[in-house]
């Protein structure tokens, strides 16, 4: 049974990330920065990563100001940080999600809009909005097809495509302002990272669970010594 590391913050609600690995068969390890010690020691014997939701990254590890970042945890960056460079390194199957897609793309090069109106509401309630996949993109083909999908929407942070790292390419967009909603790396299958909240099921179409399916199921092989392919 594959080992998949979930980070969290300090008493952070990882619940639904949880129950929708444990759902697929994948044994959870959660990860919290007041326990960290190294890479080496929380991923020994791990398979696959999740790096969830949660506050904003750093505006320093892009080199800019803060300037509207909230919930800012500087020991949460530099073991999630950690983490993405270890996975990355030993090409381990990894799926970021919301803040997990903002941080995959500050580590590989790219920056963020610290502010963007209307894609949450007060006290960070789930906002709906439709997002467009790209036909033929690894994201497309994990969830079934590339259209127009309604998802949630619960950051204030993100990015376009002139703060998207040069190496990541964008898959998925808000049709209408042109926020980047899913990132993958063109030589690397084993990163998908998305905007949305998919481990809050009822939230989402059905096909996007499957990017639960696609990590456990990665896990599984890695964890017997096959390496991700396209």
């Amino acid at each position: 049974m594959a080992i998949v590391a979930v980070t969290t913050s300090n008493g952070g609600n990882a619940k639904n990330y949880v129950d929708r690995l444990e759902s697929r068969g994948a044994t959870v390890r959660l990860l919290t920065p007041e326990r960290f010690a190294s890479p080496e020691e929380a991923m020994d014997g791990v398979s696959g990563l999740i790096l969830t939701g949660g506050g904003d990254v750093d505006p320093a590890r892009y080199g800019q100001d803060s300037n509207g970042s909230m919930g800012v945890q500087p020991e949460r960056d530099a073991m999630e940080f950690a983490l993405f460079d270890y996975a990355a390194r030993r090409n381990m199957p990894t799926l970021g999600i919301c803040r997990g897609m903002q941080l995959v793309n500050v580590a590989m090069g790219g920056s963020l809009i610290q502010d963007i109106p209307g894609h949450t509401l007060p006290e960070f309630e789930s906002a709906m909005h439709e997002v467009y996949v790209a036909p033929g993109s690894r994201f497309a083909a994990i969830i079934g097809a590339g259209a127009v999908y309604k998802v949630n929407s619960r950051h204030h942070q993100g990015l376009r495509e002139a703060q998207r790292a040069p190496s990541l390419m964008a898959s998925a967009y808000h049709p209408e302002d042109g926020v980047v909603e899913a990132l993958e790396s063109p030589e690397h299958p084993w990163l998908i990272a998305v905007q949305c909240h998919p481990e809050r099921e009822r939230e989402v179409p059905r096909s996007f669970g499957k990017l639960f399916d696609w990590l456990a199921g990665w896990a599984e092989r890695y964890e017997a010594g096959e390496m991700p392919q396209c």
